[in-house]
């Protein structure tokens, strides 16, 4: 295996096992990993990166590359949808100071970095690999 491929692996493994960590912490009270924001996206996000670990493994660089590509995208969609329910969770108080500090409220912890860096690894790893070269073409 070569090094491109090995850190894209490596970052589709770090993509699985941040789907794990804590990203969200309302009111202090309890962790909220991916499953628990958004179960179905959860599952998508683990399919993605196994598919890329899959083709890693079978040497197929086109799908590692869409596979690197739907991860890095996914990952970002989930962020600004967080973002934004955050933002607006408690827009249905009328008082602007109240809903803004219950918002403040909502910490956002160390599992984006993870989830950030499972996604780049993987999409640095699949764009430096080149495709295998054939060597019965140059055996003839």
């Amino acid at each position: 295996m070569r090094l491109s491929s090995l850190v894209a692996m490596l970052g589709f493994l770090t993509l699985i096992v941040a789907t794990f960590c804590p990203l969200l912490r309302p009111f202090h009270l309890f962790n909220m990993n991916v499953y628990k924001l958004n179960q179905p996206y959860g599952m998508v996000l683990m399919l993605v990166g196994v598919i890329g670990i899959l083709c890693t493994v079978l040497n197929q660089v086109n799908v590692t590359r869409i596979a690197a590509w739907a991860a890095a995208i996914l990952v970002t969609l989930l962020f600004i949808a967080a973002v934004f329910k955050v933002k607006t969770t408690f827009s249905f108080i009328p008082f602007k100071g109240v809903s803004g500090f219950l918002a403040k409220q909502i910490a956002f912890k160390w599992g984006w970095y993870v989830l950030f860096a499972g996604a780049l690894l993987s999409l640095v790893g699949a764009v430096l690999t080149e495709k295998p070269v054939n060597l019965q073409q140059f055996n003839q």
